[in-house]
């Protein structure tokens, strides 16, 4: 009688899990522009800020329900790829390349100041990562075969470069991809942790290299972002953007830091840009080809949605769940 019971409530509890999953959908919430958004900032639920090419940044106050455009003064060309924003009035933009650039705000856009300007030969930053409202770090592209870092700890007013001899050192055709802003992340408190592709891809959590499972060897191959649960579990997602239906070699997971990787018994729909933790054990992957959920901590992913995004991103304090994408697409995920 007992096992009976048992196996109803499983039963029971599967068939909610999977119509939760099923429920799930992403509404549209804005095609106002149609920029291409790789930089999302969900600060609350109310408080959303995206950023992108030739110069866009958008914030909305009310949850996505209305939108401000803006286009940075004299930066009409630039491709802002990241944003890091605390609250509705300050932010701080990442411009890729040639030259990189690193802008601020404090009064919710109108004004911005050049916090950081590098034209160095090669130069190309991929992503921002802040701990709290003070520290922070920027990654870039490899240059003489050393990624690039820079860090601040004044909440982006200043940014100070890595000596060159503390670099971490790439493997020849490797790098990172500024697809999400999402290569990397805060481990803890202290620590940070990046992910690299290329012709290799790897993950780097200070001076430990560990190799990534993932499909390799050409320019558009490998990992592409990562999320961090906890000091032990972390997932990575990438593939090839070049083959964006192929699962292959396109998500690994870590359950201990690192040392070991597994790969799922149900991937992701294809190549992935970026990875969010949600809680508990669920998680969101989006790419060209949709946005797909795990609900058992990334070893199977359902495809909820064929909607193609760039990047996905969870309130800081709150539930809300965001997504930016090309042709200025931008989602929420609903119930």
């Amino acid at each position: 009688m007992f096992r009976t019971v048992k196996i109803m409530l499983t039963t029971v509890l599967l068939l909610w899990c999977n119509y939760l999953l099923h429920a799930q959908t992403i509404k549209i919430v804005n095609t106002a522009i149609k920029n291409s958004l790789r930089g999302l900032s969900v600060v609350t639920n109310k408080v959303v800020w995206v950023s992108g090419s030739e110069g866009t940044v958008g914030k909305s106050t009310d949850g996505g329900t209305t939108w401000k455009w803006i286009k940075v003064k004299g930066f009409e060309k630039t491709d802002f790829r990241d944003i890091e924003a605390f609250d509705d009035k300050i932010a701080v933009i990442m411009g890729i390349a040639a030259p990189a650039y690193i802008l601020r705000t404090t009064d919710g856009g109108d004004n911005w100041t050049t916090v950081y300007e590098n034209k160095t030969k090669g130069i190309f930053l991929d992503a921002m990562e802040f701990w709290n409202r003070e520290s922070g770090i920027v990654i870039g592209d490899p240059i003489d075969n050393k990624f690039f870092i820079a860090r601040t700890f004044d909440g982006g007013k200043k940014w100070q470069e890595l000596p060159p001899q503390n670099y971490p050192v790439a493997d020849s055709g490797e790098a990172c991809f500024a697809s999400s802003g999402t290569n990397i992340r805060k481990l803890n408190q202290q620590e940070a942790v990046f992910i690299s592709g290329g012709i290799k891809s790897r993950l780097f959590i200070r001076d430990k290299k560990f190799n990534l499972p993932f499909v390799e060897g050409k320019n558009s191959t490998g990992a592409n972002s990562i999320a961090v649960k906890n000091n032990n579990t972390m997932i990575v997602v990438g593939g090839d953007f070049m083959a964006k239906e192929d699962t292959t070699g396109n998500c690994a997971i870590t359950l201990d830091g690192g040392k070991t990787f597994t790969k799922p018994a149900t991937p992701p729909h294809g190549y992935r840009s970026c990875v969010e933790y949600l809680s508990k054990t669920t998680w969101a992957s989006c790419g060209l080809t949709g946005v797909d959920i795990s609900t058992d901590e990334g070893n199977n992913w359902n495809w909820i949605s064929k909607e193609s995004f760039h990047v996905c991103r969870k309130a800081n304090k709150g539930k809300a769940i965001f997504f930016a994408g090309n042709g200025g697409k931008i989602g929420k995920l609903v119930y």
